[in-house]
């Protein structure tokens, strides 16, 4: 990281801060932070909610209004059918794979009342980028963990090897589909106060002369 962006100390600078202070939406948008999902309690969103959740994620920037990605809630009588799945998927991809894992597996899928997957689901060949269309869908993520946290819950965005499974994707999507995330929403059962890096720690008002030059001939 440039030093530019640390302090004097060589370490980062930290103000401390409420967790997700929904007193105005700066102050929601200051204060967001992501809750761990093992830590997610109920009471969880009902379905309404959730529908709710998933429709300001859709108001996320879409270049060419193409949508695309996909947003699939995961009912709580699923929650078992899906971890057992995940063990049957996990077992069959993964060498050496043992009953450790599967427990994993099976904790992973069944964690916080409530589970959105969300998909990336570019349309191949149009004249708006696939990576721009994938950035569309890593934020439609952050606007559901937006959604999430301004009503009054908190959600974590995770990945780890489902996302990247074929076999794991076939649960929720079809290719050329990709889980961009699996988004825990509940109740955060601890830490209500958090640390989180200060702006002079973080940004830089200056750049070398050598990227001053590109930036002019970029902009001429």
């Amino acid at each position: 990281m440039p030093s530019a962006l640390w302090n004097g100390a060589g370490r980062p600078s930290w103000e401390r801060m409420s967790f997700n202070d929904r007193t105005t939406p700066l102050d929601l948008l200051r204060t967001r932070r992501s809750g761990k999902p093992r830590d997610l309690a109920e009471p969880g969103p009902t379905l309404d909610q959730l529908h709710e959740m998933v429709a300001i994620a859709g108001r996320t920037p879409d270049h060419g209004k193409l949508f695309p990605w996909r947003f699939v809630i995961v009912p709580p009588e699923a929650r078992d059918a899906l971890a057992t799945k995940l063990g049957e998927i996990l077992m069959a991809e993964k060498d050496g794979c043992g009953p450790r894992d599967v427990e994993a597996a099976h904790q992973f899928a069944t964690q916080a009342p409530a589970l959105v997957v969300v998909l990336s689901a570019p349309v191949v060949g149009h004249k708006v980028p696939v990576w721009e269309q994938e950035l569309s869908a890593g934020a439609a993520c952050m606007n559901l963990l937006h959604a999430a946290h301004a009503m009054g819950f908190a959600g974590g965005w995770l990945t780890g090897w489902a996302a990247y499974s074929d076999a794991v994707r076939d649960l929720f999507g079809e290719a050329p589909q990709k889980i961009a995330g699996f988004v825990f929403i509940g109740t955060p059962s601890r830490r209500k106060y958090f640390s989180v890096a200060s702006l002079s720690s973080i940004s830089a008002t200056t750049i070398s002369p050598s990227r001053a030059v590109s930036v002019r001939r970029i902009r001429a």
